[in-house]
């Protein structure tokens, strides 16, 4: 069961580093995964862990992994 509450501020936290990447792809070719991955995490709402990470380092944590997965990284300082 999703958690409404986590869910959206997730959501804004993707569409936020696909702003700041300039787009899907750019966000793609930074993070090394593909287009249709990030364009999925954003319909769905959700990322990975691992993509979580991925973004954090490509942005220089502009949008942490906190913001992305706060159910998994939420307490954690980066």
């Amino acid at each position: 069961m999703k958690c409404p509450l986590t869910r959206k501020p997730a959501l804004q936290a993707i569409d936020k580093a696909i702003a700041l990447a300039g787009s899907e792809t750019k966000l793609s070719r930074a993070t090394g995964y593909s287009q249709p991955a990030i364009n999925k995490a954003r319909r769905k709402g959700r990322v990975s862990a691992e993509l979580a990470i991925a973004i954090e380092r490509a942005l220089a944590g502009a949008v942490t992994r906190a913001e992305l997965r706060p159910d998994l990284f939420g307490g954690e300082r980066t």
